[in-house]
């Protein structure tokens, strides 16, 4: 995805373009409110993350000032702003979702991706295909060429999370927090037991290995 950050304090701007870039995104940035609606008429952005306080132009200005010359790219709202009133008024003025600083960037992640797959689809994907391997969501079925592969409640969620990331490497901060739903770490080997596990059912009798371990990062589902 193409990704427009638009955030006056340079070091979160960094922050989130690197950790962007390193899940396969293309980032820009812009340092401030009128950088930013310049480069977001340009166009061509999937997904828009703007911080709500900012010089020249503050984030909300920056989105209403789109909405009404017909942009409707998903904008994600971020700020140190949390209450409940703060957060309306950022929908009311064209935001798709509120997230509120300080944050976890596994949750910034997932909600840009879910921002850019309801402005493609428009509709629940309930079918995710990677390379050989296909998973059925409402059936709770997983195929690799044609064959069923049996798989425990939590490494199906594993398989999906990955799915869902195909290509990126996936961290185990990330799994310990959108599939574990830890937001600490146990300091025990339990995603690493059930990497192996999965491993082990998705590429065992196959001709080549779809889990592939990161070093020094983690893992990645490579199609």
């Amino acid at each position: 995805m193409r990704i427009l950050v638009v955030e006056d304090d340079l070091e979160a701007a960094e922050a989130m373009v690197r950790g962007l870039t390193e899940a396969g995104h293309d980032c820009q940035a812009a340092a401030d409110g009128e950088a930013g609606l310049e480069a977001a008429r340009k166009g061509g952005f999937d997904v828009l993350i703007v911080d709500r306080m900012m010089p020249r132009m503050d984030g909300v200005a920056l989105v209403e000032t789109l909405r009404r010359e017909g942009d409707h790219t998903p904008v994600l709202f971020l700020s140190a702003l949390g209450e409940i009133n703060d957060r309306v008024d950022g929908l009311k003025a064209g935001g798709d979702d509120y997230l509120v600083k300080p944050y976890a960037f596994a949750e910034l992640s997932a909600r840009v991706e879910a921002l850019a797959r309801r402005r493609e689809t428009g509709s629940v994907q309930t079918l995710l295909r990677v390379g050989e391997l296909e998973m059925d969501l409402i059936a709770r079925t997983v195929h690799r060429q044609g064959r069923e592969i049996d798989l425990q409640p939590r490494e199906f969620q594993l398989l999906e999370f990955m799915m869902r990331h195909a290509g990126q490497a996936v961290t185990r901060t990330m799994l310990l927090e959108k599939v574990w739903e830890y937001h600490f770490d146990p300091q025990t080997n339990v995603i690493d037991v059930h990497v192996s596990r999965l491993r082990s059912k998705i590429d065992k009798g196959f001709d080549r290995p779809m889990l592939q371990t990161v070093r020094g990062a983690g893992y990645r589902l490579d199609p």
